[in-house]
């Protein structure tokens, strides 16, 4: 998703940062490094690479950009806020967890900074932001993915994935419990749930579709001030196909647009 975020800003050739310092894990120095050799001098023209976040940090960096998973929001994301720098995440499943939600609010009001929810790989979280200003009837969050997609989840263990022939929805529940047991797969339906104001009132469908190839995401909304369905299919990263290229392209987005003197 790093990658896809430094060639999104790399397209738009106007000088966009001014440094970019990637915090990576021990292991992934070669990575990191190998990353902004390729990337990295094409968004700015100074580029570190660190494995300890107070060094990382000593940079001051405007904002700070997750797209390193559940375990990344929950090691660093209070301490960066509590720093008083904004914290753009993506991987927005983690704040399920209500005690580590509490945790960020409170680091981010001590702090003076934001935490900024990436929309990820869908759509139509402004106007559902609004709608809940307006009282909801009803919000459902359906991801539909190749069967291949749900490998290494809890799916495995529900359905055999290699034999399926049609699409059998193997979850249906409330965003808390899809985004704490599915991780790495329903990003999308916590987003839904903090932008509508509750876990426990957004129902996720989880379907595993052996006659689409790309991710799907469908939201279905009733409000009492609109009702709208969308459906968004997305293009699976091609090194993850859990991962939507979509999430890494609204990362870039948000970068851009905080350097924008017209923002949407």
């Amino acid at each position: 998703m790093a990658r896809t975020v430094l060639e999104a800003l790399a397209s738009e050739k106007d000088g966009l940062l001014e440094h970019l310092s990637l915090l990576v894990l021990a292991e992934f120095v070669r990575d990191g490094e190998a990353l902004a050799a390729t990337l990295g001098r094409a968004v700015a023209e100074r580029v570190e690479v660190h494995t300890d976040r107070d060094t990382f940090l000593g940079g001051r960096p405007d904002l700070v950009v997750e797209c390193a998973g559940h375990a990344a929001v929950r090691q660093h994301c209070a301490s960066i806020l509590a720093a008083g720098i904004d914290f753009l995440a993506v991987s927005t499943g983690a704040l399920a967890d209500e005690h580590l939600r509490k945790e960020v609010s409170a680091a981010a009001l001590g702090g003076g900074s934001r935490l900024v929810v990436s929309t990820g790989a869908i759509g139509g979280i402004d106007i559902l932001s609004a709608a809940r200003l307006s009282g909801f009837d009803e919000v459902v969050y359906t991801g539909r993915k190749p069967p291949g997609a749900w490998r290494g989840t809890k799916a495995e263990d529900m359905l055999d994935l290699t034999s399926i022939g049609q699409a059998v929805t193997f979850f249906e529940d409330n965003a808390r419990r899809a985004a704490l047991e599915f991780p790495q797969n329903a990003n999308v339906a916590a987003t839904v749930a903090l932008a509508c104001g509750s876990f426990e009132r957004t129902t996720v469908r989880l379907v595993a579709d052996p006659c689409i190839e790309r991710n799907v995401h469908e939201l279905a909304v009733r409000s009492a001030c609109t009702d709208y369905v969308i459906r968004l299919e997305g293009r699976p990263s091609p090194t993850n196909p859990k991962t939507s290229l979509t999430a890494g392209f609204s990362l870039a987005r948000e970068i851009i647009q905080r350097r924008s003197y017209i923002t949407f």
